[in-house]
């Protein structure tokens, strides 16, 4: 009688599994396969960089992408995510100074949505833009349904309400309030944000659509351009195009750029306040690789991530799934690719890095020419190469790596891996997509830490090449003054 319960107990929940619309889940949930094995750090026999853990007090904190900044005050500030249906993400500010962390805000409760019982604003998908003391960024969707092995907008469960949109928020460090600023279009998350501070317009790519739009601060207004690829990632089969993850702003004009996965590079005029494509030039390179742009699970021949160098007026990107570097010069229209900015282990092996969209941490640093890049190296375990799936339908880690911290000087051309990040106790960072360089040179992410059997994102550092040579110059004796 017993087994009969038993047996009547699993058929009733594989009915009500088979019946059930697909639930809400977050971004690289693989909790849903096997148990995930992390081979052990201890073994890694090359040079290595150790990283320094730190607790914000957020246990729900997943998966974070971009979410961090350097302040002109010196502090880190960043946002944890978090994939839980009544939970929003907490935006956190770090002192390298008493490495005290404070608290500052929950966005769902910025956005003046907290109580609505709706879908919270789980992540900040975006970088910080300083503008006269404030910090701009935007909110984005962290719970997701997958339907059909893709992701999409999560499905509110029963006495929820569906994701209420994205919003373009400022934080204001010295009174500490946050300024709402809008809904995104058609109420889907802001996934791409960049600010022409010298005029004060504020950029932005929604998901899944790709709809691109610009607000005004001083006038307060929002212009909707539409759908910048085809149906974005809310397309299926032709329609289908992965978004654009980084707006490039040449802060001297105000013009803005982003791409598609055909390898359109997509300018916004100021002058004339339109998008058209650039004439000339794309991102369509036989060293990229070779791409269909109406399928999933890579970013074809978008860039993956930019920044803007005021000394030279050029725009710096990483293509993701290659992870070349290359430069775009908005005044001639012209790419120059510069060096494959991958780990020393990854150009050894001749393989595309694990996360299927390549890595978003990529940043210059405080001297105004070193490239700071984290990216992937493979872990090797009996002599072989620990090998991923080999596909998938959305931007996730196929597989597990280890993390690298990659260098480059842009004045003298030099390529340096800097080795593989470990924690103190051997563990390996995972999941890592987000960075931001001190004014030191510590380098600081957001990946995933398991302590006590519990696994959370949080706040890590470590140092880079810059802290290295701050610090040997500290402890470098001065010579004594002449005596004439």
């Amino acid at each position: 009688m017993k087994v009969l319960a038993s047996f009547s107990a699993f058929n009733l929940v594989l009915i009500l599994a088979l019946t059930a619309p697909a639930a809400p889940v977050s971004r690289d949930a693989e909790a849903v396969g096997e148990p995930l094995v992390v081979p052990d750090g201890n073994a890694y026999k090359g040079k290595k960089v150790i990283a320094k853990t730190y607790n914000s007090g957020f246990a729900l904190g997943h998966d974070s992408y971009n979410a961090m900044g350097t302040g002109s005050d010196g502090r880190i500030y960043y946002v944890l995510s978090s994939d839980n249906i009544d939970q929003g993400a907490k935006m956190f500010c770090f002192d390298p100074t008493t490495e005290r962390i404070k608290e500052l805000g929950d966005l769902t409760e910025a956005c003046g949505e907290k109580g609505s019982k709706a879908i919270p604003q789980g992540k900040s998908h975006v970088n910080f833009v300083e503008m006269n003391g404030k910090l701009y960024f935007a909110t984005h969707v962290g719970v997701y349904s997958i339907v059909e092995g893709k992701e999409t907008m999560g499905i509110p469960p029963a006495g929820y309400k569906p994701y209420p949109g994205g919003h373009l928020l400022s934080y204001d460090p010295k009174t500490g309030t946050f300024e709402d600023y809008g809904i995104a279009p058609g109420r889907e998350g802001v996934l791409v944000f960049n600010m022409d501070t010298k005029h004060g317009r504020m950029f932005a790519l929604t998901w899944p659509s790709g709809i691109f739009y610009r607000y005004n601060l001083a006038t307060k207004d929002q212009k909707d351009f539409g759908k910048m690829c085809a149906k974005g990632e809310d397309g299926v089969g032709d329609d289908y195009r992965t978004v654009c993850r980084s707006i490039a702003v040449n802060q001297d004009d105000g013009s803005a750029y982003f791409t598609t996965s055909e390898g359109t590079i997509l300018h916004y005029n100021p002058a004339t306040d339109s998008v058209e494509p650039v004439q000339g030039e794309d991102m369509k390179k036989d060293y990229f690789g070779l791409y269909d742009p109406t399928n999933p699970g890579h970013m074809g021949y978008n860039w993956r991530q930019t920044f803007w160098r005021p000394s030279d007026k050029q725009i710096y990107g990483v293509h993701g799934n290659s992870g070349y570097l290359f430069r775009f010069d908005p005044q001639a229209n012209r790419i120059e690719v510069l060096e494959r900015i991958t780990s020393e282990p990854s150009k050894r092996c001749g393989m595309f890095d694990q996360f299927s969209y390549g890595y978003l941490g990529f940043s210059l640093g405080p001297d105004g020419k070193t490239i700071h890049y984290l990216t992937g190296g493979p872990i090797y375990m009996d002599g072989k190469r620990l090998a991923g799936k080999a596909k998938t339908a959305m931007g996730e880690a196929k597989g597990l790596e280890d993390l690298h911290l990659v260098t480059y000087n842009i004045e003298t051309h030099e390529y340096t891996d800097n080795g593989a990040v470990f924690y103190e106790n051997g563990q390996r960072p995972l999941y890592v997509n987000a960075i931001a360089v001190g004014k030191d040179g510590m380098v600081y992410t957001l990946p995933r830490i398991t302590e006590d059997g519990k696994t959370r994102s949080d706040l890590v550092a470590f140092p880079g090449p810059l802290k290295a040579l701050k610090d040997q110059s500290a402890s470098t004796p001065k010579a004594a003054p002449r005596v004439p």
